[in-house]
């Protein structure tokens, strides 16, 4: 009895042990959680599959697991820190049809309470969309590319997660649509 026992904690110290040794040798399969964030495409509600990587940081993978973006109250409390999700926003050439401020240009505003997809009143829906694209809707203001990289078809080298994760943690802290904030409760 005493023998089963110690074997069974020793069992378990090596198990612990073993965890986190490697990180990088993981697969995204080891790495997926029992409990996912369901993501569709905003173009034909057909599963969006993105998976949790082993380079993905804390903030992702959260995101990934409960589809609420950690970005967002961290950025809404500290407009230092959104400075980056407002640098990724230019970067990446969401400016260019969104304009400069998020404002619309080509596109529709993303900081207003007239939201293109009403879906974008979750982090899930925005995230979606800009991960997916759109098919354009209404046609006079196109479609939007497919941009993260682990889509087929993304623009460039696409975005990751976390990348997207920061502009639209930044496009909530300029949200000038009054109401309900759902992002922030």
């Amino acid at each position: 009895m005493v023998n089963t026992k110690l074997c069974l904690l020793l069992m378990l110290v090596f198990s612990l042990c073993a965890c986190g040794k490697d990180d990088k040798a993981q697969t995204s399969a080891d790495l997926t959680p029992t409990k996912i964030c369901s993501l569709v495409s905003t173009k034909d509600n057909s599963p969006l599959v993105i998976k949790v990587l082993s380079t993905d940081t804390p903030q992702a993978k959260e995101f990934l697991i409960t589809c609420i973006n950690p970005y967002t109250k961290l950025y809404a409390k500290d407009a230092e820190a959104a400075k980056v999700g407002k640098k990724q926003f230019s970067y990446q050439g969401c400016s260019g049809c969104h304009g400069g401020n998020a404002n619309g240009l080509m596109g529709p505003s993303l900081i207003d309470a007239k939201w293109q997809y009403a879906k974008h009143i979750s982090d899930k829906g925005m995230f979606e969309t800009i991960a997916g694209g759109t098919n354009g809707s209404p046609p006079e203001w196109g479609s939007m590319l497919t941009w993260h990289n682990q889509l087929a078809g993304h623009t460039g080298e696409g975005l990751d997660t976390d990348t997207i994760l920061k502009i639209m943690a930044w496009l909530r802290t300029q949200y000038i649509g009054g109401g309900e904030t759902p992002w922030l409760n």
